[in-house]
């Protein structure tokens, strides 16, 4: 009597793992092959939307841009020997600090100090952490490669630029700033000193980078008061996002 459970039992074992066409036992799948839980949703563009900073999180003088500053065209686009400089010049201008090949959505802002001068540009990109992070740790080498450089432009005399690194908010995941001088001449305002600081923010796999350029007194707190705003209101739309997968 105690055959039969014991053969039905060796059927059963062999039935479960046969293949679905009937050739065969399938081989045994590991546990690295078996589906894994789903990886929360990449940042929406409404999402990214919802991180932006606003002028009411900088203060009373700060508005809607009014338009790109003369002082890009005028004193940021130029080229230097040394690639990291170069590399720099490009950032500045086209403030694609993390590339332009990310498929992710992505979110801008431009705000405007009328009471100043300066303004400010806040973008939020997605990449990957290890690059994001590869790049921050490009940044800090500046303030030492790039610390006092002639850059040429197309039209007018050279530009003398400086390179020093500023302390950055204690926000997100990873974190780096720098603040750049540019002496040089406009055709508006003749011989002038540009301030621009950059910082820039990791969140996960999102990136923020806050420009804050002008020619008058730079505001110390503009760019790293929208990178902190920016890098919480970041982390909560993620946080969110993760709560409704």
């Amino acid at each position: 009597m105690l055959a039969i459970p014991a053969a039905l039992a060796l059927c059963a074992a062999a039935c479960s793992t046969a293949r679905p066409d009937g050739t065969g036992p399938a081989a045994p799948r590991s546990p690295a092959a078996l589906p894994s839980a789903a990886a929360p949703p990449a940042l929406t563009p409404a999402q990214a939307n919802a991180a932006l900073i606003t002028e009411a999180d900088l203060g009373e003088t700060w508005g809607p841009t009014l338009g790109a500053a003369t002082w890009r065209d005028d004193l940021l686009k130029a080229t230097a020997d040394d690639p990291d400089c170069r590399r720099l010049l490009d950032v500045l201008y086209t403030e694609e600090l993390f590339g332009t090949t990310a498929p992710a959505p992505r979110a801008t802002a431009a705000l405007d100090d009328y009471a100043g001068g300066a303004q400010l540009h806040y973008r939020i990109t997605s990449h990957r952490a290890a690059d994001i992070d590869r790049t921050l740790s490009w940044l800090g080498t500046l303030p030492d490669t790039c610390r006092h450089f002639t850059a040429e432009a197309a039209h007018g005399p050279a530009r003398d630029l400086r390179v020093t690194g500023v302390t950055p908010p204690e926000a997100g995941d990873a974190r780096q700033g720098l603040r750049v001088t540019v002496a040089g001449t406009t055709a508006d305002a003749g011989a002038v000193v540009l301030t621009v600081d950059l910082v820039a923010v990791r969140v996960g796999d999102d990136a923020i980078l806050v420009t804050d350029g002008g020619l008058g007194e730079p505001a110390e707190d503009a760019a790293p008061t929208a990178a902190a705003v920016g890098a919480g209101r970041l982390t909560e739309v993620r946080r969110q996002g993760r709560a409704r997968v």
